[in-house]
């Protein structure tokens, strides 16, 4: 079964460069702003949630490069990291709902996509953990929602704090 993770080695490679590339840049992106950004606890938790799901992904790809890892190995060590960063989903989404702001709408748009990527990533985790490499392609589907959600979740706090 080891042989089903190497083949997604360059994959693996691929995902764990752009994902440390693009945390670095939305932590420094963040920096710009962060005395405006940490004045609004739903910016702040929306944008910890993103960088979340990119060392999600980044953890993912580089756990996944480890020789001779089984499945059901790699999988129960992601069932575990999927749910830790879900946690930061879940302080956002209280972030997000106990904002009372006229301007806050989609709320419950704004909470999944930051469940988004955990949510794939625990999906393929069970999958490998019951011994089954289908969740190898829930893992590439994880990283690139990650990168697709992280990326608009910046976007929108950089826009939203500049309001």
């Amino acid at each position: 079964m080891g042989e089903a993770i190497e083949r997604w080695s360059e994959f693996n490679v691929a995902m764990a460069g752009a994902t440390a590339a693009l945390a670095g840049l939305m932590i420094v992106a963040a920096s710009v702003n962060i005395a405006d950004i940490v004045k609004e606890k739903s910016l702040t938790a929306r944008l910890a949630a993103g960088v979340a799901g990119l060392v999600l992904a980044l953890v993912a790809s580089a756990i996944g490069l480890i020789p001779d890892l089984t499945i059901s190995a790699y999988g129960i060590t992601m069932i575990v990291i999927s749910l830790l960063a879900a946690l930061f989903a879940v302080e956002a989404t209280k972030q997000i709902f106990a904002n009372q702001h006229p301007d806050n709408r989609l709320k419950l748009v704004k909470s999944l996509v930051c469940f988004a990527a955990p949510a794939a990533y625990l999906v393929g985790a069970i999958l490998l953990a019951t011994g089954l490499p289908a969740g190898l392609v829930w893992f590439a589907a994880g990283s690139l929602i990650a990168i697709v959600a992280s990326l608009l979740v910046s976007w929108i706090v950089l826009v939203e704090v500049l309001r």
